[in-house]
Protein backbone atom coordinates (compact mmCIF):
# COMPACT_ATOMS: atom_id res chain seq x y z
CA UNK A 1 0.00 0.00 0.00
CA UNK A 2 1.58 3.25 -0.59
CA UNK A 3 2.24 5.64 1.87
CA UNK A 4 0.58 9.13 2.05
CA UNK A 5 3.04 12.33 2.11
CA UNK A 6 3.49 13.69 5.16
CA UNK A 7 2.53 17.15 3.66
CA UNK A 8 -0.85 19.08 3.83
CA UNK A 9 -2.55 18.49 0.54
CA UNK A 10 -6.07 16.30 -0.44
CA UNK A 11 -5.89 12.64 -0.51
CA UNK A 12 -8.00 11.63 -3.49
CA UNK A 13 -10.90 9.07 -3.77
CA UNK A 14 -9.91 6.58 -6.14
CA UNK A 15 -13.58 5.83 -6.80
CA UNK A 16 -14.26 9.78 -8.15
CA UNK A 17 -12.41 12.02 -10.67
CA UNK A 18 -12.37 15.04 -9.13
CA UNK A 19 -9.86 17.66 -7.92
CA UNK A 20 -9.81 20.54 -5.46
CA UNK A 21 -9.55 24.20 -6.72
CA UNK A 22 -6.29 25.35 -8.56
CA UNK A 23 -6.06 27.75 -6.04
CA UNK A 24 -5.98 25.68 -3.03
CA UNK A 25 -2.25 24.71 -4.53
CA UNK A 26 0.71 24.71 -2.33
CA UNK A 27 3.29 27.30 -2.63
CA UNK A 28 6.09 25.41 -1.38
CA UNK A 29 6.86 23.07 -3.60
CA UNK A 30 5.68 25.45 -6.12
CA UNK A 31 1.72 23.74 -7.30
CA UNK A 32 1.01 20.58 -5.38
CA UNK A 33 -2.26 20.04 -4.96
CA UNK A 34 -3.07 16.69 -4.50
CA UNK A 35 -2.30 13.21 -3.99
CA UNK A 36 -3.56 9.58 -5.14
CA UNK A 37 -6.19 9.03 -7.32
CA UNK A 38 -5.32 6.52 -10.27
CA UNK A 39 -4.50 7.28 -13.90
CA UNK A 40 -7.43 6.50 -15.67
CA UNK A 41 -7.90 8.02 -18.87
CA UNK A 42 -10.96 9.39 -17.25
CA UNK A 43 -9.08 11.12 -14.14
CA UNK A 44 -6.34 12.12 -16.82
CA UNK A 45 -8.17 13.86 -19.01
CA UNK A 46 -10.24 15.63 -16.38
CA UNK A 47 -7.04 16.80 -15.04
CA UNK A 48 -5.55 18.37 -17.95
CA UNK A 49 -9.02 20.01 -18.70
CA UNK A 50 -8.70 21.14 -15.47
CA UNK A 51 -4.56 22.25 -16.18
CA UNK A 52 -3.43 19.23 -13.73
CA UNK A 53 -0.84 16.86 -14.55
CA UNK A 54 0.44 14.44 -12.95
CA UNK A 55 4.35 14.19 -11.66
CA UNK A 56 5.88 11.58 -9.26
CA UNK A 57 8.73 9.09 -8.79
CA UNK A 58 7.82 5.39 -8.89
CA UNK A 59 7.30 4.49 -5.80
CA UNK A 60 5.65 7.42 -4.50
CA UNK A 61 1.56 7.97 -4.29
CA UNK A 62 0.69 9.88 -7.60
CA UNK A 63 1.02 13.09 -7.27
CA UNK A 64 -0.95 16.21 -8.94
CA UNK A 65 0.23 19.13 -9.97
CA UNK A 66 -0.31 23.19 -10.91
CA UNK A 67 2.70 25.60 -10.79
CA UNK A 68 2.38 29.28 -10.87
CA UNK A 69 3.19 30.80 -12.96
CA UNK A 70 2.93 28.04 -16.19
CA UNK A 71 5.18 27.80 -18.50
CA UNK A 72 3.16 28.10 -21.98
CA UNK A 73 4.12 28.65 -25.62
CA UNK A 74 2.04 30.44 -28.12
CA UNK A 75 2.31 28.18 -30.82
CA UNK A 76 3.11 31.33 -33.34
CA UNK A 77 5.59 32.67 -30.96
CA UNK A 78 8.40 29.95 -31.07
CA UNK A 79 11.24 31.38 -31.57
CA UNK A 80 13.83 29.48 -34.10
CA UNK A 81 17.37 30.41 -33.79
CA UNK A 82 19.94 30.97 -36.91
CA UNK A 83 21.41 28.07 -36.07
CA UNK A 84 18.21 26.07 -35.75
CA UNK A 85 17.31 27.30 -39.11
CA UNK A 86 20.02 25.63 -40.51
CA UNK A 87 19.96 22.42 -39.42
CA UNK A 88 16.29 22.29 -40.44
CA UNK A 89 17.23 23.30 -44.27
CA UNK A 90 19.84 20.29 -44.20
CA UNK A 91 16.75 18.50 -44.54
CA UNK A 92 18.46 15.05 -42.81
CA UNK A 93 15.54 14.85 -40.59
CA UNK A 94 12.26 13.26 -41.71
CA UNK A 95 9.07 13.73 -39.34
CA UNK A 96 6.24 11.58 -38.50
CA UNK A 97 3.54 11.75 -36.30
CA UNK A 98 1.91 8.82 -34.04
CA UNK A 99 3.93 6.05 -35.98
CA UNK A 100 5.75 4.55 -33.02
CA UNK A 101 3.86 6.07 -29.46
CA UNK A 102 5.46 3.97 -27.24
CA UNK A 103 8.46 3.98 -28.56
CA UNK A 104 9.06 7.42 -28.25
CA UNK A 105 7.39 7.30 -24.45
CA UNK A 106 10.09 4.90 -23.50
CA UNK A 107 12.87 6.97 -25.34
CA UNK A 108 11.37 9.72 -23.28
CA UNK A 109 11.64 7.44 -20.07
CA UNK A 110 15.59 6.34 -20.72
CA UNK A 111 18.46 7.89 -18.59
CA UNK A 112 19.99 10.85 -19.56
CA UNK A 113 23.85 12.22 -19.47
CA UNK A 114 22.71 14.00 -16.15
CA UNK A 115 20.42 12.10 -14.04
CA UNK A 116 19.30 8.12 -14.06
CA UNK A 117 16.23 9.28 -12.49
CA UNK A 118 12.96 8.93 -14.67
CA UNK A 119 9.35 9.64 -13.21
CA UNK A 120 7.86 7.76 -16.34
CA UNK A 121 7.82 4.64 -15.20
CA UNK A 122 5.07 1.44 -16.49
CA UNK A 123 2.39 2.80 -14.79
CA UNK A 124 2.61 6.51 -16.54
CA UNK A 125 3.49 4.39 -20.00
CA UNK A 126 0.45 2.23 -19.81
CA UNK A 127 -1.89 5.34 -18.74
CA UNK A 128 -0.43 7.64 -21.77
CA UNK A 129 -0.97 5.04 -24.32
CA UNK A 130 -4.03 4.06 -23.22
CA UNK A 131 -4.69 8.09 -23.69
CA UNK A 132 -2.76 7.51 -27.34
CA UNK A 133 -5.41 4.74 -27.95
CA UNK A 134 -8.56 7.01 -27.32
CA UNK A 135 -6.95 9.82 -29.91
CA UNK A 136 -6.31 12.10 -27.11
CA UNK A 137 -2.61 11.01 -26.37
CA UNK A 138 0.12 12.46 -30.18
CA UNK A 139 3.53 12.05 -30.70
CA UNK A 140 6.09 13.58 -33.05
CA UNK A 141 9.05 11.20 -34.26
CA UNK A 142 11.98 12.46 -35.73
CA UNK A 143 14.34 10.07 -37.80
CA UNK A 144 17.47 10.38 -39.52
CA UNK A 145 17.56 7.10 -42.09
CA UNK A 146 16.14 4.44 -40.33
CA UNK A 147 16.78 5.77 -36.80
CA UNK A 148 14.49 7.47 -34.29
CA UNK A 149 16.75 10.04 -33.14
CA UNK A 150 14.14 12.56 -31.38
CA UNK A 151 10.49 13.20 -30.26
CA UNK A 152 7.95 14.33 -28.14
CA UNK A 153 4.76 13.44 -26.39
CA UNK A 154 1.40 15.23 -25.29
CA UNK A 155 -1.94 15.70 -24.58
CA UNK A 156 -4.35 17.27 -27.09
CA UNK A 157 -7.80 18.39 -25.68
CA UNK A 158 -9.74 21.10 -27.46
CA UNK A 159 -6.88 23.57 -29.22
CA UNK A 160 -4.55 23.33 -26.46
CA UNK A 161 -1.85 20.88 -26.45
CA UNK A 162 -0.36 19.80 -23.18
CA UNK A 163 3.07 18.89 -23.86
CA UNK A 164 4.70 15.69 -21.54
CA UNK A 165 8.61 15.21 -22.35
CA UNK A 166 10.40 15.18 -25.24
CA UNK A 167 14.14 13.42 -26.07
CA UNK A 168 16.98 13.69 -28.61
CA UNK A 169 19.93 11.17 -28.95
CA UNK A 170 21.38 13.72 -32.00
CA UNK A 171 21.87 17.53 -31.72
CA UNK A 172 18.81 19.58 -32.36
CA UNK A 173 16.43 16.62 -32.96
CA UNK A 174 13.77 17.45 -30.07
CA UNK A 175 14.00 20.69 -30.84
CA UNK A 176 13.16 19.88 -34.66
CA UNK A 177 10.07 17.88 -33.07
CA UNK A 178 8.73 21.16 -31.40
CA UNK A 179 9.33 23.27 -34.31
CA UNK A 180 7.49 21.04 -36.88
CA UNK A 181 4.47 20.86 -33.14
CA UNK A 182 4.08 24.49 -33.20
CA UNK A 183 3.89 25.05 -37.28
CA UNK A 184 1.14 22.12 -36.86
CA UNK A 185 -0.66 23.21 -34.34
CA UNK A 186 -0.84 27.11 -35.52
CA UNK A 187 -2.13 25.76 -38.90
CA UNK A 188 -5.09 23.81 -37.15
CA UNK A 189 -5.78 26.36 -34.80
CA UNK A 190 -4.58 25.72 -31.58
CA UNK A 191 -4.14 28.69 -28.65
CA UNK A 192 -1.73 26.93 -26.18
CA UNK A 193 1.33 24.90 -25.66
CA UNK A 194 1.60 23.92 -22.11
CA UNK A 195 5.16 23.42 -20.82
CA UNK A 196 4.26 23.10 -17.37
CA UNK A 197 7.11 24.53 -15.12
CA UNK A 198 9.40 26.76 -16.35
CA UNK A 199 12.81 26.56 -17.59
CA UNK A 200 15.72 28.51 -19.07
CA UNK A 201 15.64 26.31 -22.26
CA UNK A 202 11.54 26.61 -22.88
CA UNK A 203 12.28 30.29 -22.19
CA UNK A 204 15.01 30.45 -24.82
CA UNK A 205 12.87 28.73 -27.57
CA UNK A 206 9.67 31.35 -27.30
CA UNK A 207 7.85 30.28 -23.98
CA UNK A 208 6.44 32.56 -21.52
CA UNK A 209 5.42 32.72 -17.78
CA UNK A 210 1.59 33.21 -17.12
CA UNK A 211 -0.21 33.85 -14.03
CA UNK A 212 -1.93 30.32 -13.33
CA UNK A 213 -5.32 32.29 -12.66
CA UNK A 214 -4.81 33.38 -16.33
CA UNK A 215 -3.81 30.33 -17.35
CA UNK A 216 -7.08 28.65 -16.33
CA UNK A 217 -9.06 31.01 -17.45
CA UNK A 218 -7.92 30.57 -21.06
CA UNK A 219 -8.08 26.72 -20.77
CA UNK A 220 -11.62 26.92 -19.72
CA UNK A 221 -12.76 28.49 -23.06
CA UNK A 222 -9.46 26.63 -25.30
CA UNK A 223 -10.23 23.22 -24.35
CA UNK A 224 -13.97 23.51 -25.16
CA UNK A 225 -13.00 24.68 -28.60
CA UNK A 226 -14.66 22.79 -31.23
CA UNK A 227 -13.22 22.14 -34.81
CA UNK A 228 -12.47 19.24 -36.93
CA UNK A 229 -9.64 16.89 -35.71
CA UNK A 230 -6.78 17.11 -36.99
CA UNK A 231 -5.07 14.90 -39.11
CA UNK A 232 -1.94 13.54 -37.24
CA UNK A 233 -0.79 10.33 -38.88
CA UNK A 234 0.77 12.33 -41.15
CA UNK A 235 4.94 13.04 -42.04
CA UNK A 236 7.01 15.82 -42.70
CA UNK A 237 10.16 17.48 -44.13
CA UNK A 238 11.22 21.03 -43.25
CA UNK A 239 10.85 23.42 -46.43
CA UNK A 240 12.55 26.91 -46.22
CA UNK A 241 9.89 29.43 -46.54
CA UNK A 242 10.85 31.77 -49.09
Amino acid sequence: MAVRPQIPIPWLDPHAVSFPPLAAALDEPNGLLAAGGDLSTGRLIEAYRRGIFPWYEDPQPILWWSPDPRCVLLPDQLHVSRSLRKTLRSGRFRLTCDQAFADVVRACAAPRSYSHDTWICAAMLQAYTDLHTLGRAHCIEVWQENRMVGGLYGVALGKVFFGESMFSLVTDASKVALVYLAGQLEAWGYELIDCQVTNDHLLSLGAIEMPRAEFERRLQSAVEAAGQAPPWDISWRYEAKS
